[in-house]
């Protein structure tokens, strides 16, 4: 009978590699962030090629890829999200698709050729001990497994009992422009009209500052009309903060639950998985909403 346990063991970590799934929801009132995938469409993707459930947890690599040993029993991994060279004890296997690991051996992902993040999935998930119902690495409260290290061993789960895997799943790539929806307010209020219209014509380049919490960018100062800071309130995943700088901030999945600078607007979630692809230096352009 076959061995139903399996580990991955960590060869070559990357820069930085975590455990990310869809996140800890419904805990901000108690000053838990968000965390989870960044990109959450090459999440589901990765899991489904693998037959998990949507929400299973994967590791997220940052640029640099990641190597791995499948230990105890084979594996089945698809990766996804930034594309990526993927090695098989060291052949070339398909990239988007579903690769049988046979155990002992080593899959290796390479250094992103666009794009930022990558999504490795493995049939069963990562099964490491879960933190107020998630088992994301949360790089702001600390909540969760550590980024990943030489030498950690990560428990998968057993096989999924109906692995209905598709050969595809498509995803778009990364774009050499980054379009981020901005519905205004709730401060809005603390801006003029035609710096608000302003936002909207002026251009803005992904920061090399960005990371997990937010997505930082560099252009022309969004000037405020009221002086002052506010009062810390509640912060929402894609939050575009104005701090002193005037540079705008947009808040991803490890952002703070609370803020004190004001929000200009909120990005829809739907367009934060292309902001979390989005490489240093890339064009960024904000699109105001109408009003509804």
């Amino acid at each position: 009978m076959e061995n139903e346990s399996g580990e991955l063991l960590i060869l070559r970590p990357g820069p930085l590699t975590t455990v990310q799934d869809l996140g800890r929801r419904g805990v901000a009132h108690l000053g838990v962030p968000r965390a989870g995938a960044l990109d959450e469409p090459a999440l589901r993707a990765a899991n489904r090629l693998v037959g998990n459930e949507p929400g299973a947890a994967a590791l997220e690599t940052t640029l640099g890829g990641v190597a791995l040993r499948a230990v105890g029993r084979p594996a089945v991994i698809a990766v996804t999200g930034a594309p990526a060279p993927v090695l098989l004890d060291g052949r070339p296997v398909a990239w988007g698709a579903a690769v049988a690991v046979p155990a002992g051996a080593v899959l290796e992902v390479g250094a992103a050729t666009a794009g930022v993040r990558s999504m490795v999935a493995v049939a069963g998930g990562i099964t490491v001990a879960p933190v107020l119902g998630s088992r994301s690495a949360d790089l702001l409260s600390g909540l969760g497994p550590a980024p990943l290290a030489v030498g950690d061993r990560l428990p998968v789960g057993p096989p999924p009992p109906h692995a209905d895997r598709p050969d595809l799943v498509p995803l778009p790539g990364p774009g050499a422009e980054l379009v981020l929806r901005l519905r205004l307010g709730p401060h809005a209020h603390w801006f003029t009209p035609r710096t608000l219209a302003q936002l909207g014509r002026d251009r803005y380049a992904v920061s090399p500052a960005s990371n997990r919490i937010g997505l930082r960018t560099q252009g022309p100062p969004v000037e405020r009309a009221l002086a002052g800071e506010l009062p810390s309130e509640g912060m929402v995943l894609g939050a575009v903060q104005i701090p002193p700088d005037g540079q705008p901030v947009v808040f991803l999945a490890d952002h703070p639950t609370t803020g004190g600078y004001p929000v200009v607007g909120v990005v829809p979630a739907a367009d934060l998985a292309a902001a979390a692809q989005a490489r240093p230096g890339t064009p960024v352009r904000f699109t105001p909403l109408p009003e509804r």
